[in-house]
């Protein structure tokens, strides 16, 4: 076993075998369901020689690899003792419902996009094959590779029975059933049909992507149902066609029409977008902020999108061009360090993830680089916006779920225009992307140059620090007894919490807003020297959506100490059922020799809570 001595240190990291309840991964991370996240040890896991980095967050528990994530997950596996399905041990803890779906969905969506990717690369490759003469869009050579790309598409609820089976429990076998059931020529598109007398609605199953779903959603709640109602000794008898006979025509009446009306409403608000402020927009903003998106775990929320649109529409006229542009300009963005930096640890890293990234797999480059730095962001930003905003003016759309390799596709049936301007709009977020990140600079080198003039100023008697001062009048509270894990583990910096007796938050040093929550409830300043302030107003406070909070300052404000930044209402917040503990971190702690959190009990905001070593 080509990787056994990893997955071993990270089974043990992890808390061992018992605290891991399932595994999957997509194509660049490993998503554990833990147990007990607390014991999973999170800063040696990302030391770990094949690591990237580590997101835990409401979906799951994720390590984040790279593409060798396919030939490790199998061994991962085969140790823990795990089939392909990932039965779950129950942990006796019931799971929201969002996090449930937001994970099914990413898990289930993960494998079907194996053979999607696969169909749109071929698109890709018959088209340039087209395009240059060698083999004729007419002949047998052609249709036969072609019906691979077809049957892709046309058998997709199939492909969906298996995936979303397996995730929710359902027997694959009988979802597949169902689909392949649906999709007869007895069912699928034909009109006039009635059961018991009921007449149904025509709904065409094939290409479809919202029925299925819902059908093998109707299923699983079928066979619990069942399995309290028959005796288990007539159970293996009689459970499966219950629930065939029970499911097909609940589908049929209601599923059906209903996936079909989702589909088509999804398709309506885009069209009305698009006629209102012009689909560029939505081009130009997810082909933005799609590295961002990534970052923060939400980047399978457009797979149902697309996948219906290409289902319906036969067609994508927004996220295929918009996520081809944004990966280039990700490239771009780590290319333009890669030319600027003059260390050369830092230009293997940016080299290596360059490639990554021109590949079509950017999270290397994201968390590697993007997550460290944050300038990409910007220049992703920029360029990855003027591409799009190219791509959304000139109406282009994806024929074919693809990336950079399989720009071809976009020539779809001799759409040689469409072809065209998406090729220029890659050119344009590359090129952008990599210009504003070379311009940008480096952090690095701009805080190492700050702390030696720090230095050179201090009297050099003594140890060059910086004092912060307390953002609210409270009590302090030892940052590691603040009941939030991502805090308390230091993880997001050293700092301290205040138990708020007041609602107004002052500034605590002098500098520059470079972060504001839309909700309020968080903001991040930057001071002369690069020291970067997070002041965090509550616990989970983000589910409130502003309520109670009141910005004075805006993002990019220049401001100055005891400056009245923020207020929130401590009262309400807590009468929420929210803790509002105020928790103060320097975030860029690794940077300074130490973080020094005050042992006064009692705090104002014109004490002092934090002295930085430098």
């Amino acid at each position: 076993m080509k990787y056994k001595e990893f997955c071993d240190q990270l089974i043990e990291l992890l808390g061992g075998k018992d605290n891991i309840q399932s595994v999957t991964n997509c194509m660049t991370r490993l998503r554990f369901k833990l147990k007990d996240r607390e014991i999973a040890r999170t800063e040696e896991i990302k030391d770990l020689p094949d690591v990237i980095d580590v997101v835990s967050n409401d979906v799951a528990y994720q390590v984040i690899i790279g593409t060798q994530v396919q030939d490790i997950r199998p061994e991962l596996n085969q140790i823990l003792g795990l089939g392909e399905e990932n039965a779950e041990a129950s942990s006796g803890e019931k799971e929201k419902p969002v996090t449930m779906a937001l994970r099914i969905l990413s898990e289930a969506m993960g494998p079907i996009l194996v053979p999607i990717m696969s169909a749109g690369l071929l698109a890709g490759i018959l088209s340039l094959l087209s395009l240059t003469g060698l083999v004729s869009a007419e002949s047998s050579t052609y249709l036969i590779l072609d019906a691979i790309r077809q049957s892709v598409f046309f058998f997709l609820p199939v492909l969906i029975a298996i995936s979303f089976g397996r995730q929710l429990g359902v027997n694959e076998y009988l979802a597949v059933t169902v689909a392949l059931t649906l999709m007869s020529e007895t069912i699928n598109g034909v009109a006039g049909l009635d059961f018991l007398g009921l007449k149904l609605p025509e709904t065409t199953y094939s290409n479809s992507f919202f029925p299925i779903i819902l059908s093998i959603i109707f299923m699983k709640y079928v066979g619990k149902a069942l399995d309290k109602i028959i005796p288990k000794a007539l159970q293996y008898f009689f459970n499966p066609v219950l629930i065939l006979i029970i499911t097909l025509p609940v589908t049929l009446i209601l599923f059906g029409p209903l996936g079909t009306y989702i589909g088509d409403g999804i398709n309506f608000i885009f069209e009305f977008i698009g006629n209102t402020f012009g689909s560029w927009s939505v081009v130009m903003l997810y082909a933005a902020l799609q590295p961002f998106l990534i970052t923060i775990g939400a980047g399978n929320f457009i797979l149902p999108i697309f996948m219906n649109s290409y289902a319906t529409l036969g067609y994508d006229p927004v996220f295929t061009a918009a996520w081809v542009i944004s990966d280039i300009a990700v490239c771009g963005a780590v290319l333009g360090y890669f030319f600027r930096s003059k260390d050369p640890k830092q230009k293997q890293l940016f080299g290596t993830t360059a490639f990554s990234a021109f590949m079509g797999v950017t999270e290397p480059a994201i968390y590697g680089v993007f997550v460290k730095y944050r300038r990409p962001y910007i220049a992703v930003l920029i360029g990855g916006g003027l591409g799009g905003l190219f791509a959304g003016l000139m109406k282009v759309v994806g024929y074919a779920p693809v990336g950079l390799f399989g720009i071809a596709s976009f020539i779809g049936k001799d759409n040689y225009r469409n072809f065209y301007m998406m090729v220029i709009a890659v050119i344009i977020g590359f090129i952008g992307s990599g210009i504003v990140a070379y311009l940008l600079g480096i952090p690095d080198d701009e805080k190492v140059a700050a702390k030696e003039e720090l230095t050179l100023e201090s009297d050099s008697k003594e140890v060059p620090k910086l004092t912060i001062k307390a953002p609210v009048k409270g009590k302090n509270v030892v940052l590691s007894n603040v009941n939030d894990k991502a805090f308390a583990s230091s993880a997001l910096g050293k700092g301290l919490g205040i138990e708020p007796e007041e609602d107004t938050i002052y500034a605590p040093i002098s500098g520059e807003v470079v972060s504001l929550f839309p909700t309020k409830h968080a903001i991040g300043i930057k001071t002369t020297h690069g020291i970067e302030i997070l002041i965090h107003i509550g616990i989970n406070t983000v589910e409130l959506n502003g309520k109670y909070f009141e910005s004075f300052v805006q993002q990019g404000d220049m401001i100055t100490i005891g400056q009245a930044i923020l207020k929130a209402d401590m009262a309400k917040i807590r009468e929420e059922g929210y803790d509002p503990v105020v928790i103060t971190v320097i975030t860029n702690t690794s940077d300074y020799l130490d973080v020094l959190p005050t042992n006064d009990l009692n705090l104002t905001n014109k004490e002092d809570c934090l002295t930085v070593v430098v």
